[in-house]
C-alpha cells in the first residue's frame, strides 16, 4: 500500500509540474500532504515537515548565499577582460576564438544562472562570430555544454541543489569528490570546441579571417557603442578575482562547509564592491529575486522528502524497485542511473526527475550500500542533455540569442552533447565519483 501510495504522490508530482497545472513550489508542498491524509496519517503532518525542512535547511542558505556572491561578481562585470583579453589572443583565428569561447562560458557557468551566463558570453563573442561567418549554432553548443557541467554540478547550480536536498546529504562532501570528474570534463569540453574550430575554420575564407584579425589587432573589439572605450580592470576586480579563487581553493580542502565559506566570501565582497551601507541593501534586493525562489523551492522539497521518508513510502517504492534487478548488477546501479539520466533529463524538467525519480533510485542503491552522495554525483551528469532539452528554460534566451530554431540546433548539437555526457559518465567512474561494481 506504501509503495503504491508513494508513486502516486510521484506520478501526480510529474503530471502537474509537466502539464504546468501548478508551480513546483505548489505541487511539491500539496501533492505529498494530500497523499499523507489519504493514507491516515495526517496527525503527524507536523513533525514530518519540520524533519524535512531541517533537513534541507544548510542547502537552502548555501543556495541563498552563493547565488548573492555571484549576483555581485557578475555586476562587477569580473569576467569582463577575461572575455576581451581571450578575443585578442585569438588574433581573429576560429580555431582560438571557439577554445576561447569554452573557456569563458565555463567561466561564467559558476554563476549558476543560465540565462546570464548566456548573455554574457553572446554579448562577447556573438560579434566576431558573425564577423567571420562560424555558424552561431557552434558558441551555442559550446555554451550548453559548460552550463550543464558547471552549472549542473556546482552545489549551488539548481540540478545539484535539488539533488543535494532531496537526498539530505553534506553538499561538500559530494562536490570534493565530484569536482575532479568536473575539471576532466571542462577540459575535454575545450577539446570539442577545439574540433568545432577546425570544422568551422574550413568553411571561412582567408580573407574573411583576414579581415576579423585586422578587426580584433585593432582593439576595435574592446569598444562599445559610439567607439566608446569599455571599461578596464580595477583594482576591485583583482580583489575580486583573487577572492573567487581563493574561495574555490578553501572549498576544495574543505577547510569550513560550503555555506560557511559562501557567506564569508558573499560578506566580504559586498564590502568590497559597495561600501556604502546604503548601497548594500539595494544590491541584496536586487538580486534576492533570483535567490528568493530556488531557496523557497528547496524548502518546499524539505516538506515532500520529509513526508514521503517519514511514512515509509521511498522505501517501499524502493523495495518494489529492486525486486526488478537481476542477480549480480547490484553494482551497476550508479553507472546505470547516470545513463538512464541522460535522456530523462533532456525530456524532463529538473523539479520533476530531481524530487519524482532521483529519491527513489537512491533508496534502492541504499539497499546495496550504495550511498546517496553517489547517486547525487550520477543524476547530474545528464544535465549537459537537459541544456539542450525544451524543458530548460534559459535555452529558449539562447535561441534568440543567436536567431536559431530548437529544431536546428538540436540537430546540431545532440551528437555532441551526447558524446559529452558519456564522456562525463567515463571520468565520473575514473575518479571514483561514481562506483562500478562487478
Amino acid at each position: 500500500m506504501l509503495a503504491v501510495l508513494g508513486f502516486l504522490s510521484l506520478a501526480s508530482f510529474m503530471l502537474v509540474v509537466i502539464k504546468k497545472w501548478a508551480t513546483a513550489l505548489v505541487a511539491v508542498v500539496t501533492i505529498p500532504i494530500a497523499v499523507l491524509l489519504i493514507s491516515g496519517q495526517g496527525a503527524a503532518l507536523p513533525d514530518m515537515v519540520a524533519e524535512g525542512i531541517e533537513t534541507v535547511a544548510p542547502t537552502a542558505i548555501l543556495l541563498l548565499f552563493a547565488v548573492l556572491y555571484f549576483g555581485i561578481m557578475m555586476d562587477a562585470k569580473l569576467f569582463d577582460p577575461i572575455s576581451r583579453g581571450i578575443i585578442r589572443l585569438s588574433g581573429g583565428d576560429p580555431v582560438k576564438i571557439c577554445v576561447g569561447t569554452a573557456v569563458l562560458a565555463l567561466l561564467v557557468a559558476l554563476d549558476g544562472d543560465g540565462t546570464t551566463s548566456y548573455m554574457i558570453i553572446c554579448s562577447a563573442f556573438l560579434p566576431i562570430y558573425r564577423k567571420l561567418g562560424i555558424n552561431p549554432l557552434v558558441i551555442a553548443t559550446i555554451a550548453t555544454m559548460a552550463l550543464g557541467t558547471i552549472s549542473g554540478t556546482t552545489p549551488w547550480g539548481g540540478a545539484a541543489t535539488r539533488a543535494i536536498s532531496v537526498l539530505q546529504i553534506d553538499a561538500t562532501d559530494y562536490f570534493v569528490h565530484m569536482l575532479p570528474a568536473m575539471l576532466l570534463m571542462s577540459a575535454a569540453i575545450i577539446g570539442l570546441a577545439y574540433l568545432l574550430g577546425r570544422s568551422a575554420r574550413k568553411k571561412i575564407s582567408p580573407e574573411r579571417i583576414a579581415e576579423a584579425t585586422a578587426h580584433v589587432s585593432s582593439g576595435r573589439h574592446e569598444r562599445g557603442p559610439g567607439g566608446t572605450l569599455l571599461t578596464k580592470a580595477t583594482w576591485r576586480t583583482w580583489v575580486n578575482a583573487a577572492l573567487t579563487v581563493t574561495l574555490l581553493v578553501l572549498l576544495v580542502l574543505g577547510v569550513a562547509d560550503l555555506l560557511v565559506l559562501f557567506m564569508l566570501g558573499f560578506i566580504i565582497v559586498l564590502i568590497v564592491n559597495h561600501p556604502k551601507p546604503s548601497d548594500q541593501g539595494d544590491v541584496i534586493r536586487s538580486h534576492a529575486a533570483n535567490a528568493v525562489p530556488v531557496v523557497i523551492l528547496v524548502l518546499g522539497a524539505g516538506v515532500f522528502t520529509g513526508i514521503l521518508t517519514e511514512t515509509g513510502m521511498t522505501t517501499a517504492m524502493a523495495d518494489a524497485l529492486i525486486s526488478l534487478i537481476p542477480d549480480g548488477a547490484e553494482g551497476m546501479i550508479p553507472a546505470a542511473a547516470a545513463l538512464i539520466g541522460i535522456p530523462l533529463s533532456f525530456f524532463m524538467a529538473n523539479d520533476a526527475y530531481f524530487f519524482g525519480i532521483v529519491p527513489v533510485l537512491a533508496e534502492s542503491a541504499a539497499q546495496y550500500a550504495i550511498p546517496p552522495e553517489e547517486m547525487a554525483r550520477a543524476a547530474v551528469i545528464g544535465q549537459m542533455a537537459h541544456s539542450i532539452g525544451p524543458a530548460s528554460a534559459p535555452l529558449w534566451v539562447l535561441l534568440g540569442l543567436v536567431r536559431a530554431s530548437l529544431g536546428d540546433f538540436q540537430r546540431f548539437a545532440f551528437l555532441w552533447v551526447l558524446a559529452a555526457s558519456l564522456m562525463y559518465i567515463v571520468f565520473a567512474i575514473l575518479t571514483g565519483a561514481i562506483s562500478v561494481g562487478l
